[in-house]
């Protein structure tokens, strides 16, 4: 993958596809453009330093100490012992993943040429995603304002050398893994070190692939209920577009044309005319309210987090062309940390409504299925805890919901006195969406096995297919079984996204 960056042009889809990508897969470089603007912005903070006029970030202390006046003498130092000072992050480290992500998206804003950074540096930066060397950065220590400080910090050390780094699966001094490809750790000067840590790209990052993996979830969610709807020969009477048109929510209207293209020339859908289900319970009945709604909160991250992508994010910001440094506030999550918190929202209500469902398949009364869907309920519990485990990760995800945007606490002496909480939004929105691939997980788990109880009858082509690539991995269930490693293989093909690709194979790519 070869990708020209600017400050302006990065996707979604892009920090997915970098924070993922192979070893030797990834050639990473700065526009010409973006290069002359990063140029002449690093001229302009050397000017300031021979001018001598104090000038936050370049020749003073940070945060409470910003009318403290550095020498230039000490400016490099300075730099150096603001990243020591600021690496405090705690807890266990990031996955190799979201910190490659929150890489790519510090160097991006750092390109856009408003920083004043040396443009070798972060060259550097980009180098260690080329070669795969990753800090370890902790999970916890950003407020989310003035700038996620803690987490990049972490990332700024092993660019000096001093950091730690994981190379291959090892844990090395990035010194040493640097040296080792060829290049030296950054030397910092005026402004480097604030550059670097100044900014939103950690909670960006953790909303970035947060909002790619929803985007599978939404689609698979639809899936699921269609293969659940056939399996206990529920009635898309209330998927009727008609019902949509008179309600016309966008993600509402999307749901309902996935419903009706996954269920399509269903033998099983057709083969129940008159068997006197005239409404299903809400959990199939109102799946398109549901499932439309919980979309809605998807497409309002995309757009916040799209925008935030390529954003310029620290402070102080170097406007070159009218002579100007000026103190702001774009370090501050509070669009990231609102958004995140309402995704979260979404994703677990697709938890929700799944577990619903997964209830009716258990029940003989409403399904006509055997109970827990076992031949021989009694010796065989069946996916009794199966069911068990979804309505576990629903209720988990109701307090991890709780929105971590609506705390602040102030730090820095009173003078960083409202934050975002944006890191921690993100990361409950990772919980939340490892849940919720659990959960999916269960519900095709379940799912399959109701398909097999109606045998001969069979689903839609489109359904069939995911039915036979879960069957890959997943056998029927006759005896009871180990169940837990059947959830871990279908989350695997969740994650590796098969399940939604053999689908949309047969009918095009789901709304």
């Amino acid at each position: 993958m070869k990708l020209v960056l600017n400050g302006q042009n990065l996707t979604i889809d892009q920090v997915y596809q970098v924070a993922f990508a192979e070893v030797g897969s990834l050639e990473l470089t700065i526009d010409s453009k973006a290069m002359e603007k990063m140029n002449a912005s690093r001229a302009f903070v050397f000017d300031v330093v021979k001018k001598g006029k104090p000038v936050y970030g370049i020749n003073t202390g940070f945060g409470a100490l910003s009318s403290k006046h550095i020498e230039e003498k000490d400016l490099a130092q300075l730099q150096v012992n603001l990243i020591r000072s600021h690496c405090t992050g705690v807890g266990r480290p990031f996955s190799k993943e979201i910190t490659r992500a929150i890489m790519l998206l510090r160097a991006n804003c750092l390109i856009s040429g408003f920083s004043g950074v040396e443009p070798s540096t972060v060259e550097l930066l980009l180098h260690f995603l080329e070669k795969h060397i990753t800090p370890v950065v902790p999970e916890k220590g950003s407020v989310g304002a003035s700038g996620d400080l803690a987490p990049l910090s972490h990332i700024a050390l092993a660019l000096i050398g001093e950091g730690e780094v994981e190379v291959d699966g090892k844990i090395l001094n990035s010194k040493l893994a640097i040296e080792v490809t060829g290049k030296k750790p950054a030397v910092l000067g005026p402004k480097d070190g604030l550059a670097l840590i100044n900014g939103t790209a950690c909670m960006a990052a953790l909303g970035a692939l947060a909002v790619y993996e929803a985007r599978q979830i939404m689609k698979l969610a639809d899936i699921a209920t269609a293969m659940t709807l056939d399996g206990v020969k529920g009635t898309s009477a209330a998927y009727n577009p008609k019902i949509s048109s008179l309600k016309p929510h966008k993600g509402q209207i999307a749901a309902v044309h996935n419903l009706n293209l996954l269920l399509a020339n269903s033998p099983l859908k057709d083969s129940h005319p008159d068997c006197g289900k005239v409404q299903d319970p809400y959990s199939l009945r109102c799946v398109p309210q549901v499932h439309g709604a919980c979309r809605q909160t998807l497409t309002h991250a995309e757009e916040v987090i799209n925008t935030e992508l390529n954003a310029v994010t620290d402070n102080p910001l170097i406007f070159v062309e009218t002579g100007e440094v000026i103190s702001g506030g774009n370090f501050h999550g509070e669009a990231l940390a609102l958004v995140m918190d309402y995704l979260a929202m979404g994703v677990a209500e697709i938890c929700n409504i799944s577990e619903r469902r997964i209830e009716k398949m258990m029940n003989p009364t409403f399904s006509d299925l055997p109970a827990f869907l076992t031949k021989n309920s009694g010796l065989n519990s069946g996916l009794m805890i199966a069911h068990v485990t979804a309505a576990a990760l629903v209720s988990e995800n109701k307090y991890l919901c709780h929105p971590a945007s609506v705390d602040s606490v102030p730090t820095s002496t009173d003078k960083e006195d409202h934050v975002s909480m944006g890191v921690t939004a993100g990361r409950k929105l990772h919980e939340v969406i490892s849940n919720a691939k659990s959960v999916l997980a269960i519900e095709f788990l379940c799912n399959t096995q109701a398909l097999d109880l109606q045998r001969p009858l069979k689903s839609s082509r489109a359904l069939e297919a995911a039915y036979t690539i879960i069957r890959k991995h997943v056998d029927t269930i006759g005896e009871d079984r180990i169940f837990y490693k059947d959830i871990n293989n279908i989350i695997k093909l969740i994650n590796t996204g098969e399940i939604l690709s053999a689908v949309e194979e047969h009918i095009g790519v789901l709304k």
